[in-house]
C-alpha cells in the first residue's frame, strides 16, 4: 500500500512463485496495453484510460477487476502502468495517469492535486478499511505474551538485533514508498530500535514467513487486507493509540496508525469526460475479503487477468450494480 502519511510511506505480483508473482508488475514506468474485446457495447465511447499501478498485490487485485470490467464489459482500451504512490499522483498533472484505484490517505497529496491544482478528484470509497501496524510472528507472541505491548519494546531489543540495525533492535518495514510514520515513532516513543528496509511487499511477507517456520525473532511493519494473513496470522503490537490530530506532524508522530477508508482518485480529465470508466471508478466497490481473494489468487500464479476474471465470474450481481 506509497502511504506516506509520514507511514503504510507501503507495494507487487503475477507469476508463478509467491515473489515472481510479487515482482512482475513492479518495474516503474513499464506499461502494457489490454485492448477492448467488450461484452457489451457502452453507450459513451470509453475511449483510453490510464490506470496507475502500485507495487502492493491488495492494489493488484483492485486493478485487475477494475481493468478486467473497463476492458469487457464498457469497451475501454486501459493502459497499465506501474508506478509508486507519489509518482502516481504526479502524472494527474502530466495527463498519464486517470485512475488511482487504491488510496492510502495522502492528505498532502490531495490537497496540491485534488484541492490546489484541481487536476483529480476523489471517486469515494473502495469498501476496503487499511489498517498499517507492528506485527510480531505467532511463535513470539506465544512465547513473550506482553512484547505485544509497545511500553516492553525496550525490553525485548536486543532479541531484534541483526547486521544491519547498527547495535539496536530492528524494525523491519517493505517498500521505501509505502506509507511509514516508522522512523517517526521509534525517535519519539525513546525505543532502542533502528528502521531497515526490506525493499518491497514480497521481501517483507517471505521476512515473517521465515521467521515463523524458523522460530527466528522478527519486529515488522504489515498491514491488512493482506491474503498472507490468512497464511501467517500475524499479532499485532499495541502502540499509544491513535487519536485524531496525533499524527498530524509526521516529525512528531508518537501514536499508531489509525484505520485507513481507502478510496479511489481520478483525473479531472477523466471525472469530466463522460467516459463510462469514470462512472465505473466511482461505483466500484468491494471488501477486504474480496481483495484477499482475488490478491491469493495473483500470489499463488494466477495471472492478474485471470484472478479478476474468476472473481467476476462469481459475483456478476455485483459487477451489474457497478455498470447501472
Amino acid at each position: 500500500m506509497s502511504r506516506t502519511a509520514g507511514l503504510l510511506k507501503r507495494s507487487l505480483p503475477a507469476a508463478a512463485t509467491t515473489v515472481g508473482a510479487l515482482m512482475l508488475l513492479t518495474g516503474c514506468g513499464a506499461a502494457a496495453v489490454n485492448q477492448a474485446a467488450p461484452g457489451a457495447a457502452a453507450k459513451t465511447d470509453c475511449g483510453t484510460v490510464n490506470v496507475a499501478l502500485n507495487a502492493w498485490v491488495g492494489y493488484t487485485a483492485d486493478a485487475a477487476v477494475y481493468n478486467y470490467v473497463a476492458t469487457n464489459k464498457l469497451g475501454c482500451t486501459v493502459v497499465e502502468k506501474n508506478l509508486n504512490e507519489q509518482i502516481s499522483w504526479q502524472g494527474f498533472a502530466s495527463g498519464q495517469v486517470d485512475v488511482i484505484i487504491e488510496n492510502w490517505g495522502h492528505d498532502d497529496l490531495a490537497k496540491q492535486y485534488i484541492t490546489d491544482q484541481k487536476v483529480a478528484v476523489d471517486a469515494g470509497p473502495t469498501g476496503n478499511v487499511g489498517h498499517i501496524g507492528w506485527y510480531v510472528p505467532p511463535w513470539m507472541a506465544a512465547k513473550y505474551p506482553d512484547i505485544t505491548d509497545g511500553k516492553n519494546l525496550n525490553k525485548y531489543a536486543d532479541l531484534f538485533k541483526t547486521s544491519e540495525s547498527g547495535g539496536k533492535g530492528q524494525v523491519l518495514d517493505g517498500d521505501p514508498a509505502f506509507v511509514t510514520n516508522d522512523e517517526a515513532l521509534v525517535k519519539n516513543l525513546d525505543l532502542n530500535y533502528k528502521v531497515v528496509f526490506s525493499g518491497s511487499e514480497a521481501a517483507l511477507i517471505q521476512s515473517f514467513r521465515t521467521a515463523e517456520a524458523n522460530k527466528t525473532p522478527l519486529l515488522g511493519y504489515f498491514y491488512d487486507p493482506q491474503w498472507f494473513l490468512s497464511e501467517v496470522p500475524l499479532v499485532k503490537v499495541e502502540l499509544p493509540a491513535w487519536t485524531p490530530g496525533c499524527d498530524a506532524d509526521p516529525e512528531k508522530v508518537a501514536c499508531d496508525y489509525p484505520q485507513y477508508k481507502l478510496n479511489k482518485i481520478i483525473s479531472k480529465k477523466l471525472a469530466d469526460s463522460g467516459s463510462p470508466a469514470a462512472k465505473l471508478a466511482t461505483a466500484f466497490t468491494w471488501t477486504n475479503e474480496d481483495q484477499n481473494s482475488v490478491a491469493k489468487d495473483i500470489q499463488g500464479g494466477m495471472k492478474p487477468d485471470a484472478a479478476a476474471k474468476k472473481w467476476v465470474d462469481a459475483h456478476g450481481s455485483v459487477v451489474d450494480g457497478w455498470l447501472k
